[in-house]
């Protein structure tokens, strides 16, 4: 895809994004739901047991999240997890976070990691910052803004723990808002100023992802 063409990719994004709310203030301790008996196993998660294992079976990438969808608990703390797992070469799409910032920590592997700031000063252009993070090494995603990761290494996997202050914090996925949401293709293949077969090849594949 030409330079032109991701330059204009960013601009769109305080579009893709909206409003960046984080979560509500609440006025309890904790939420239970409805016909739950708050106990033990109540605030026990025990669904990332097999994330970290390595690599994930039959796919590049694999995420496995402990939000408040997977762990009621966590409804109105602010915090959730998520294992991220990359198979040799696998990628995480450049994506956002509208509701929180990721904080990222390498458990196995090594990783590329990227993250795109607008803002720096009041005439900067957007500038990508990447940076190499072996095991025990974090980064940090502001919210909001884009980001991505990669395993570069072709033989080995990669494992990362990625902790948010929201107990929901949304992921709109870059590649499959742009290019699998229905968006005419014309409009597409005159916005990123390349052909219609070209686009018709990223709808393909955002719409098989």
């Amino acid at each position: 895809m030409p330079s032109n063409a991701w330059l204009t990719l960013v601009i769109v994004l305080p579009t893709l994004i909206g409003a960046q709310a984080g979560d509500a203030d609440i006025t309890s301790d904790f939420i239970v739901p409805d016909g739950v008996t708050p106990n033990a196993d109540f605030f026990t998660f025990k669904g990332l047991k097999q994330a970290l294992r390595g690599a994930p079976k039959d796919a590049p990438f694999k995420v496995t999240k402990a939000s408040q969808a997977e762990f009621p608990a966590l409804m109105g703390q602010s915090v959730s997890y998520a294992v991220l797992q990359f198979a040799p070469g696998g990628i995480n799409p450049p994506h956002t976070h509208p509701r929180s910032a990721e904080l990222l920590l390498v458990v196995q592997g090594c990783l590329q990691v990227g993250l795109v700031v607008s803002l720096l000063h009041v005439d900067s252009n957007n500038t990508l910052f990447t940076q190499v993070l072996r095991t025990g090494a974090m980064f940090v995603f502001p919210k909001g803004l884009v980001h991505f990761q990669a395993n570069k290494d072709p033989r080995y996997p990669a494992v990362a723990l990625s902790a948010f202050g929201s107990a929901n914090a949304g992921t709109v996925s870059l590649p499959k808002t742009l290019f699998g949401s229905g968006i005419d293709e014309d409009v597409l293949a005159k916005s990123f100023k390349t052909d219609a077969e070209t686009i018709d090849k990223l709808v393909s594949a955002a719409t098989m992802g």
